[in-house]
């Protein structure tokens, strides 16, 4: 059968006692990519987030700003890191469900982090934004004065600040932005 036979179905959440979670057609999601069959995690990428918002489905992160799973993820993965012994625990818990159709190494294409060297987990984060003209002359206050090379992008800089209508400013990071 395809995929289209499938879409607008559910299915038991294999970790999660009593949630369904809906079967939903994705662009993205194709036999070339794989079984043309993918779970989605709205909060942890572009894609998947941009079908839960035409679903109108919730984007719950489950997966804390350290990589670590949250309280709402369960008792049994609450505080472990994703990417080590979460890993092995959501094995073993979808071996207890009888839900593990089949396991093998596989070496994920995450993206990495420049500096140092470790994967990156997208995933949704509280923003804040404002749109004030304030903030904005600020910014090119501040601009004005530092020392750009070439000295011909300040004015390039300085006309896309003037057309930015939203500001996000964000602390997702301890250090600057490459």
């Amino acid at each position: 059968f395809s995929g289209a036979d499938l879409a607008g179905g559910s299915c038991a959440h294999p970790t999660i006692p009593g949630r369904v979670s809906p079967l939903l057609p994705a662009n993205h999601v194709t036999m070339t990519k794989g079984t043309g069959l993918v779970h989605t995690a709205p909060a942890h990428g572009m894609e998947d987030y941009s079908v839960a918002s035409h679903h109108q489905l919730p984007t719950d992160c489950l997966v804390d700003e350290r990589g670590y799973f949250t309280e709402a993820a369960g008792p049994e993965l609450k505080n472990k890191n994703v990417l080590e012994e979460g890993n092995e625990a959501v094995i073993k818990m979808l071996q207890a469900a009888g839900s593990l159709l089949k396991e093998e190494k596989y070496v994920h294409s995450y993206p990495y982090d420049w500096r140092t060297k470790k994967p990156i987990i997208i995933r949704a984060s509280k923003q804040w934004f404002v749109n004030t003209a304030d903030v904005k002359a600020a910014a090119q206050d501040v601009l004005k004065k530092v020392k750009v090379i070439p000295t011909s992008a300040v004015n390039r800089m300085l006309e896309m600040l003037d057309r930015r209508t939203f500001w996000c400013i964000s602390r997702q990071r301890c250090w600057g932005v490459p």
